[in-house]
This record gives C-alpha cells, structure tokens and sequence, in this order.
C-alpha cells in the first residue's frame, strides 16, 4: 500500500479485475480525451474490446484506487508501457509517478512508449521522469504526430 501524503488517503495499486472494466475503460477515455484534446470515436465497447484482445494479453494491468475508486491506470510488460493514464480530477497528485515506478522497478532496465505529440502534460511527465524523445512519427488512425520515448535504468557506480 501507498500512501499520498498530499491528500493523507490511501492508495492501492492492485490487478485489474473484470469488474473493474466499465469504469477503467470511462475513466481512461476521459483522461485521453483532455490530455489529446480530441473526442475518442470509438464506442465504449471497441475501447473494451481493445483492453481486452490488445492490450491485456501482453501487458499485466494495474488499477490505482483510493477507497473504491479508480483513480489511475498502467498497462504496462518488461519492456514498454502501453497505457498510463490518471483521472482527470486526480492529475499533479503524483498517481502517476507511483504507477510509472511500479513500471520502471518491474522493467528489465529499460521501457519505452508511445504518446501523441499534442499532449504536452505527458511529453514534459514522462521527460521529468528521464524519458529521451528516440523517434517522431505520424500515427495513422488517430491522424496525429506521436513521439516514442525511452527510458533506461542508470547504473549506479560501486
């Protein structure tokens, strides 16, 4: 168990439950949606659909929750993170930087990731956090310009 001492409430970062689906998936498209500042296209059962086929098979699933709350998601595997996302109303509390830990101390020293240029908060988070810009692109679905990052463990010397 965490504990966030700005708000002195209790966060757990526990495996994503089926139960679970309906309000992870409502609160990472709202996240996506301020944070790229588009309206997602797609219905809320494409979206599920997708966490369930693409995303869980290779990527374990965490949910961060004060009370029962979700309040924070990471999908995430050895090499790269697939989803982070924070609620909305709960950004700048530091949820994030827990599950991005959790990510970094599971990794096999090294992680990258994909987020789309126009969401500025992310690109300066996840830079904050040592993530280097390795390659700019244009994702085709979304009709956005993406950036690739790459963290690595720095060696402590002996």
């Amino acid at each position: 168990m965490l504990t966030n001492h700005r708000s002195m409430q209790t966060l757990r970062i526990e495996d994503f439950r089926s139960t679970d689906t309906d309000t992870l998936v409502r609160m990472w498209r709202a996240s996506f949606e301020h944070g790229v500042g588009i309206v997602d296209p797609h219905s809320l059962e494409e979206q599920i659909e997708y966490l369930r086929t693409k995303v869980m098979p290779v990527h374990r699933v965490r949910v961060a929750k004060e009370d029962e709350s979700i309040v924070g998601f990471l999908a995430s595997n050895r090499e790269s993170i697939a989803q982070l996302y924070v609620h909305v109303q709960n950004m700048g509390r530091g949820i994030g930087t827990q599950l991005l830990r959790l990510a970094q101390s599971e990794s096999s020293g090294s992680l990258w990731l994909f987020t789309f240029a126009q969401n500025v908060r992310a690109c300066r988070f996840y830079e904050h956090h040592g993530f280097v810009a390795v390659a700019h692109g244009f994702e085709p679905m979304w009709k956005l310009n993406d950036v690739k990052y790459q963290w690595v463990r720095r060696e402590i010397a002996a």
